[in-house]
């Protein structure tokens, strides 16, 4: 031993000789003597085979002064060279603790300043790098150098060099697992500029300072978890996936391994919870190994306060989320026991200002629903007020979001409960969101649990303060989405609760203007048909049609253009079709009182719109039963006739149209037998020709096909006097401005002839048919061909009434028309008629 001793002092000696000049040289004027100087000390120590005893004496003992002054060097080369001098010996010599007396102090002086004093970034890099070295080579021998490792971390942490920060955060870990019965003296100082640099631009440096953060708290002052709680939250929302995993890693760690955890669990809880949902699967499925982790980990340690529930453990809920593994029962019991705390802070960030916080939020709610189960009930208040504000919110997600949520509501909590809160609140505010709920929370639910409640929610969602309070689309919507919920939840067992769903499906079919959800209001009728095991929606009317009307017809005294019972009645006439025919009693009182002339003027012009609709196919709606004909004279005299008299205003004229249309409807379907049609000819017949003078051209051109239709029927029984005031107002339609109702006055005189018979004494009236002819032969000249033409057939059909008159009539005026092609046309017509009558009585 003795022996060696002088050799290594021997040794130590050389080295001294040859590094005496070259340790001058580092106090020489010249930077390029100096830096010569310490590349020549690097080839005489470090970089020659000496001994780990020699380096260490030859550094402590010689060196080690002379290179942390060099760190003061004006040259920038001399100083990084004594950085690198300074590292190479700190990683050789074996007792590198016998150096920070000099080498902490030095450190600190140089980054741990007000002011930067190293200027070069990369040596402070090389610095940070150095003292990086120390922690991991001295370990514990640190300890009494806390204060001046703190002021260097303090300064280089929020380094403006994005790779010194880096480091700087290694090195804060690093130092606090050397040292941590010392270190949690100092942790706290340090979180500050941590929190400074979480949110940096370089991805790199934020996982960095997420990372030390935990290292720092894990082993310093757990009470710090309060001030960078906010700050790990904003990352969660890092576009960066990486750094979103470094949150979800320190939680999870702190969760599992933190000392004072439990008293944390309610806000680190959340925050690895929010991970459920990353978008990147490898950080959702961190976050669920972790999540296991711990539920497991508290289970054991709370094993006798869990001896029963492990013992007896509840069934898993029959309508529990497809695809959705259940939590282990430490996990679930760990959000029983945080709920009260956790739910009040996610019920806030539903709120916020900020999207992505409410999407974050919104997924959070779902993931504690899910494990809290059954103990949600005990906190209804607060999160159905939460689920009905966010179910306003404009971003979709978050709406799809509290939707899930009301599910798992529906699965867990006993529908009584949640039925006296929400249908409370339906009936005294019905809104949007209180239906979106109440649909989610019906899909959730159990068939055999919800049955009891049926009548309750149909005879809610069919209360007129609740189903006729908005005609907005979205409020329809989600209205439809309630019946379809019950529909696919209860199936058969919605026979019992079909009127009022159906009920509410006539009322969105009335109220909305969309198309879209009118069809799928339809669709839902069928479904509503077909659960029940009808064959269509026609069974459905058929089944509730005489309560529908008594439904709709309560207040139909009162009822105007806008009255939604009004648009309900509406809509079951268009829709029932041929059911309508078998309720005639209860329909008729309904519409004579409804279409009296001292009632609303836009609701009788609705109801005649509708009315026309049902007599153009007669058959197949009022007259399916062949009842209609019963009810055919009250139609014509106690409605219609009332509202073809003349009342000054546009209202009234277009209520006289819609009349007078819904009367040619009634004679399209020849429902009306010749017997009818002569008993109110009387009363009806003046109405109409008074509407030939209407201002209205399609009120004008009805009439005319209606006084034609008229005489079809039943012309032929007419007395001459009728006969003879229907003709003048038909000749004077020849005049009208429009083409169309010449036409048709026209061809009504076209029949008007053919009602001629032998009761009509053509020589009594022999001044009628000849101011007949002479108006018609004005009209064989008009300019139109199709007018000619049409009273040229009207001329040849009365011909054969008095062909002498005609005869002569032709001849006086047929020089004045512009071409006499008719006027012979009509002659050889008459010609030829009463030939064919001479050979007729010469053969007989």
């Amino acid at each position: 031993m003795a022996t060696a001793m002088a050799t290594e002092q021997c040794g130590v000696a050389e080295v001294s000789q040859a590094l005496a000049r070259h340790l001058n040289c580092l106090n020489d004027g010249n930077k390029s003597t100096r830096r010569r100087a310490l590349e020549a000390i690097r080839r005489e120590t470090v970089e020659k085979a000496l001994s780990s005893a020699v380096l260490q004496e030859i550094f402590c003992g010689l060196l080690l002064k002379p290179l942390l002054r060099c760190l003061l060097d004006p040259g920038e080369k001399c100083r990084e060279l004594a950085v690198q001098l300074l590292r190479q010996f700190v990683s050789s010599v074996p007792q590198p603790e016998e150096a920070l007396p000099y080498l902490l102090p030095a450190l600190s002086q140089r980054l741990g300043g007000l002011e930067i004093a190293e200027p070069a970034e990369e040596l402070r890099l090389a610095l940070v790098e150095l003292l990086v070295l120390a922690v991991e080579v001295c370990g514990r021998h640190l300890a009494p150098y806390l204060e001046e490792m703190v002021k260097v971390l303090l300064r280089t942490i929020v380094d403006p060099f994005s790779d010194v920060k880096r480091e700087s955060c290694r090195c804060a870990a690093d130092y606090a697992k050397c040292i941590p019965e010392h270190f949690h003296m100092q942790s706290e100082s340090l979180i500050k500029p941590l929190m400074k640099s979480i949110s940096h631009q370089h991805s790199k440096v934020r996982v960095a300072v997420i990372q030390a953060t935990g290292t720092v708290i894990q082993y310093g002052n757990g009470k710090s978890v309060d001030d960078v709680l906010s700050h790990f939250a904003q990352r969660l929302f890092d576009n960066a996936p990486q750094v979103r995993r470094a949150v979800t890693d320190v939680v999870g760690n702190w969760l599992l391994d933190l000392r004072d955890r439990y008293s944390y669990f309610h806000k680190l809880i959340p925050l690895l919870l929010s991970s459920f949902n990353d978008e990147i699967p490898e950080i959702r499925q961190l976050a669920g190994d972790y999540w296991k982790k711990i539920g497991q980990q508290w289970q054991e340690e709370n094993e006798e306060d869990l001896k029963d529930k492990l013992d007896f453990s509840a069934p898993t809920p029959p309508l529990y989320p497809k695809g959705m593994e259940r939590p282990g029962l430490g996990c679930r019991e760990l959000i029983f026991r945080n709920l009260s705390k956790i739910l009040p802070a996610v019920s806030r960030d539903m709120t916020d200002w900020v999207v992505e916080t409410r999407i974050k939020a919104s997924q959070l709610l779902t993931v504690l629903l899910l494990h809290a189960e059954d103990h949600i009930t005990q906190h209804m208040a607060l999160i159905l007020t939460t689920l009905y504000h966010s179910c306003s919110d404009e971003e979709t997600q978050v709406v799809k979001n509290c939707i899930e949520s009301g599910k798992l509501v529906g699965c867990f909590v006993n529908p009584e409960v949640f039925m006296k809160m929400n249908l409370q609140a339906l009936k005294s505010s019905a809104s949007p969101p209180h239906l979106i709920i109440l649909a989610a929370f019906i899909g959730g639910c159990n068939e055999d649990l919800l049955q009891p409640h049926l009548k309750n929610i149909a005879n809610v969602l069919s209360y007129p303060d609740v189903c006729q309070v908005s005609e907005r689309v979205v409020y329809m919507e989600q209205l439809l989405h309630c019946v379809q919920s019950l529909i696919a939840a209860c199936g058969e067992h919605c026979r019992e609760i079909s009127l009022q769903l159906l009920q509410v499906l006539v009322t969105i079919v009335a109220l909305t203007s969309d198309q879209e959800l009118h069809d799928k209001a339809l669709k839902t009728m069928g479904s509503l048909a077909e659960v029940q095991g009808l064959i269509s929606v026609l069974d459905l009317y058929k089944q509730h049609i005489t309560e529908l009307l008594q439904w709709v017809s309560v207040t139909h005294q009162q009822w105007n253009s806008y009255s939604v019972q009004q648009l309900q009645f509406e809509s079951i006439l268009i829709q029932a079709g041929p059911i309508i025919g078998e309720v005639l009693q209860d329909l008729m009182p309904i519409l004579r009182s409804c279409l009296e002339p001292r009632r609303d003027p836009e609701m009788r012009l609705k109801l005649f719109t509708v009315l026309s609709k049902l007599l153009l196919n007669a058959n197949e709606t009022v007259n399916s039963r062949g009842q209609f004909p019963d009810y055919l004279e009250s139609i014509i005299k106690d409605v219609l006739i009332p509202n073809l008299l003349w009342h000054a205003g546009r209202t009234a004229a277009a209520i006289r149209t819609t009349a007078v249309t819904c009367l040619w409807a009634l004679l399209h379907s020849q429902i009306l037998s010749e017997g009818q049609a002569l008993k109110v000819h009387n009363d009806l017949m003046p109405q109409v020709l008074s509407t030939l003078e209407e201002d209205s051209k399609l009120t004008r051109l009805v009439a005319c096909r209606i006084v034609g239709a008229f005489l079809k029927l039943c012309g032929n029984q007419f007395s001459p006097d009728k006969l003879n005031a229907v003709y003048p107002e038909l000749l004077k339609r020849l005049d009208d401005a429009s083409d169309d109702v010449r036409v048709a006055a026209a061809k009504a005189l076209h029949t008007w002839f053919q009602c001629i018979n032998d009761d009509y004494e053509r020589t009594t009236f022999h001044s009628h048919i000849e101011y007949l002819y002479r108006g018609l032969l004005v009209h064989l000249d008009d300019p139109d061909s199709n007018i000619q033409h049409t009273v040229l057939e009207v001329l040849q059909e009365g011909s054969v009434v008095c062909p002498f008159v005609l005869r002569e009539e032709v001849n006086a005026v047929k020089h004045k028309h512009r071409s006499p092609f008719y006027c012979e046309q009509l002659l050889q017509h008459i010609d030829s008629a009463q030939n064919s009558t001479q050979h007729r009585k010469d053969g007989s």
